[in-house]
């Protein structure tokens, strides 16, 4: 695909990969794990509002995207410690000034929002 040109073709692999990626549970697990690796319970307490099944689902997402790494602890009981993989750190960057523009331009957005409600009633 050139670089110049935009194509969304319905079978380019990186739709998916997209979606799997850019959501708002993969962007916050990943800055969680930005701090070093952590158990699932401690995942989920520093994500208020995550479900027990999005996260997992989004966690096994990730992992099998290799964004992140799973390690299974055998203790009483079993614990599951999660780190940000090489290749998940490469997203970071991109992740932090998508927030530092949501953080930036919130109040914008905001306006925005308000007059096009307006609009609609």
């Amino acid at each position: 695909m050139k670089d110049d040109v935009q194509r969304f073709s319905v079978d380019c692999p990186s739709r998916l990969l997209f979606d799997q990626i850019a959501d708002k549970w993969s962007m916050m697990i990943l800055a969680v794990l930005k701090s070093g690796p952590t158990r699932f319970n401690e995942i989920k307490r520093r994500l208020e509002g995550v479900s027990q099944k999005s996260l997992t689902q989004t966690l096994r997402r990730l992992e099998r995207n290799g964004l992140i790494l799973r390690e299974v602890i055998p203790s009483a009981p079993v614990a599951v410690v999660y780190e940000i993989s090489p290749l998940g750190v490469t997203l970071l960057a991109p992740f932090s000034a998508l927030y530092r523009w949501t953080c930036q331009n919130m109040a914008e957005v905001e306006a925005a929002r308000m007059a096009f409600d307006a609009r609609q009633d």
